[in-house]
C-alpha cells in the first residue's frame, strides 16, 4: 500500500492557499514574491502581509489565495523559488 504521491492526494481543489517566502531585500522582495505568484494566480492587495526581521535583514511576505489545481500550486513554488534572494518557502 503506497501512501499519498502529491497535493492532490492531500488536498481539495479549490482551496484557500498561504504562500509564506521569507528572504533579503526588503519591499524588493515583497513586490519580486507578489509578481512571480501573479504569473499564475490575481493577487489582490488584501492578500498580502509583510513584515521586517528584528534588524530588517529579512522579509517575510505571506500571500493568501485561491488555488484551482495542484498544477496550479506547483507552478506557483516552482516560480518563487527563482527570486533572488529567497531563504525559505513555507
Amino acid at each position: 500500500m503506497s501512501g499519498p504521491s502529491g497535493p492532490e492526494d492531500l488536498m481539495e481543489f479549490p482551496c484557500h492557499y498561504q504562500f509564506k517566502a521569507i528572504g533579503e531585500g526588503g519591499e524588493v522582495f515583497c513586490r519580486a514574491v507578489v509578481e512571480a505568484i501573479r504569473v499564475h494566480a490575481p493577487v489582490t492587495t488584501e492578500a498580502v502581509r509583510s513584515q521586517s526581521s528584528r534588524h530588517g535583514t529579512y522579509q517575510s511576505v505571506s500571500v493568501v489565495l485561491t488555488v484551482y489545481s495542484p498544477n496550479q500550486l506547483t507552478a506557483i513554488y516552482s516560480e518563487l523559488k527563482t527570486i533572488a534572494g529567497l531563504k525559505m518557502l513555507l
